[in-house]
């Protein structure tokens, strides 16, 4: 089966390579800019996301995990792929282009720290979620309604202080209380947390960074389907 790349014309995927190199450079006005020059050109919506932001945050990723960009270079890049979501999200919905899964994300009871969180969050978004970022202090009511109202199949949540990480434990219990913890997938994340800890609670993963929760969640939704 060809790859649907290929059926671009060679003006189209230089345009979509100079976007996604504008993306990776945390070009904000000049993405902006391509997305709507593209749109001009009657390119759908979808492929936008596919070709100039998903692919552009997908290089993103992969060189934040290998230590060539380090946080704010990453967040100039989320950054950008924020405001031209502004342009594109309006459209998605319109022509139905489904998301590849709908997350909740948030930071737990009692912590207010969000730079991670949110660099997840957007990154997420930027690999075709659906994201609904809760934002800080979030305590296990918030969380379960999110999830019931949002349908979400995948659960962040972040703690920078060793003192919150416990409530962690508090969510997961709830999870199973209500019934939701088999259809919804667990990743946590954190400075003072690692993979024993996550285990410890029953979480699904331990992701070190956004790049690793970009792959955790992708594989997730994988197994699922």
């Amino acid at each position: 089966m060809a790859d649907p790349w290929d059926t671009l014309s060679p003006e189209l995927q230089r345009h979509y390579e100079n976007m996604q190199d504008d993306l990776y450079d945390g070009l904000g006005q000049p993405v902006v800019r391509a997305t709507r020059q593209a749109l001009e050109r009657g390119q759908p919506p979808a492929n936008i996301l596919a070709y100039g932001l998903v692919a552009g945050m997908d290089v993103v990723g992969k060189d934040f995990g290998a230590g060539v960009l380090f946080v704010p270079e990453v967040l100039r890049a989320a950054n950008a792929m924020k405001a031209t979501m502004e342009v594109l999200r309006p459209l998605l919905v319109e022509t139905g282009v489904p998301r590849i899964g709908t997350a909740v994300i948030g930071t737990v009871k009692g912590d207010i720290h969000d730079i991670g969180k949110n660099l997840v969050a957007m990154m997420w978004e930027g690999a075709g979620f659906e994201v609904i970022n809760l934002g800080t202090n979030v305590d296990a009511d918030k969380f379960i309604n999110a999830l019931r109202e949002h349908r979400a199949s995948l659960l962040g949540m972040s703690a920078l202080l060793t003192t919150t990480m416990p409530y962690m434990g508090t969510v997961m219990e709830r999870l199973r209380a209500e019934g939701l913890r088999e259809k919804v997938k667990v990743l946590v994340g954190g400075a003072p947390l690692n993979e024993a800890f996550a285990e410890d609670i029953g979480a699904d993963a331990y992701c070190k960074d956004a790049a690793e929760a970009v792959t955790a969640a992708r594989a997730f939704v994988a197994l699922s389907r």
